[in-house]
């Protein structure tokens, strides 16, 4: 890849010789492939959620949950045909869909190996798990790809996403990237059983001290999107050993949760899926020192 554009950073690395801001090169890798239990329950379900876990990250934020594969440089090597195979591998383990998590760096192959994967026989809806930090181009190039999109929508202040993810340009960013992912899919769809079968659900991490930002961002979904869209309000913010130097070093408050749905109510947004405290825990985040 020469030049690459993939991605709002625009930063024009030469992939097939030097790394992207994101850490990835030429090659996709994979860091793990797993049935994910843990995702919201209209995505995990009973059986689990077919989840690839991709190595590199365009955001990189300083709290990251998955730092160990954000840089990109663990994971196993997977060409296209590979991949399909592996979502026709997780659709035959019972998977209740195919969870892609943070392809951005590589959505040109992904493409490429679901039109492949369908045409082999892939039937469980794609979702394509986000931070948000999208080039519209490419949400656009997923379209009749992707049944369920799962973006974040982590900030509105450029202060914050600039000290937290060195994006200040967040918010800019996001909004078109969502407004078109739920242009393509619409407002979610449950199957009888509850599970997800297409539509946008929108996360939003509440960070310790950041309740006005968090306030925030849903003026903004509101501004531009439904009063019927799913929102995913989540409390897991879990400190990590390197967030010291940052006001993160603590979970949030009840109280502060409390705020964050208080005003969504008052907005008028009516389907949010709340999380409850006690998920703000490591055992929640995926190992990914171990074999794919």
């Amino acid at each position: 890849m020469e030049a690459c554009m993939l991605c709002p950073r625009k930063c024009g690395a030469a992939r097939s010789i030097q790394r992207g801001v994101c850490g990835a090169d030429d090659q996709v890798r994979v860091a793990k492939i797993m049935l994910h239990q843990w995702e919201e329950p209209f995505i995990s379900g009973t059986r689990g959620s077919g989840t690839v876990f991709f190595s590199g990250c365009n955001l990189g934020c300083v709290y990251c949950q998955n730092h160990e594969i954000r840089d990109g440089g663990i994971g196993e090597v997977y060409d296209v045909a590979a991949l399909a195979d592996a979502y026709l591998k997780l659709q035959q383990d019972g998977a209740h869909n195919i969870n892609l998590v943070t392809a951005a760096p590589y959505v040109p192959d992904v493409a490429e190996s679901l039109r492949l994967a369908k045409a082999l026989g892939l039937t469980i809806p794609v979702v394509y798990n986000s931070s948000g930090y999208e080039c519209v181009e490419a949400i656009h190039s997923l379209e009749g790809l992707v049944d369920i999109y799962l973006p974040d929508y982590k900030y509105i202040t450029p202060l914050l996403a600039q000290k937290f993810s060195t994006a200040p340009d967040y918010a800019a960013i996001a909004s078109p990237a969502i407004t078109e992912m739920f242009r393509q899919v619409g407002d979610l769809v449950l199957d009888e059983t509850g599970v997800a079968k297409r539509g946008l659900v929108i996360r939003h991490l509440i960070l310790p001290g950041c309740v006005d930002d968090s306030r925030k961002v849903l003026d903004e979904i509101v501004r531009i999107l439904p009063l019927t869209t799913h929102i995913s309000l989540m409390s897991q913010y879990t400190p990590q050993v390197y967030t010291t130097e940052f006001p993160l070093n603590r979970k949030i408050t009840q109280r502060e949760y409390d705020r964050v749905i208080s005003y969504a109510l008052s907005l008028g947004l009516h389907n949010i899926l709340l999380q409850t405290r006690d998920s703000a825990k490591s055992i929640f985040t995926p190992q990914f020192t171990e074999q794919i």
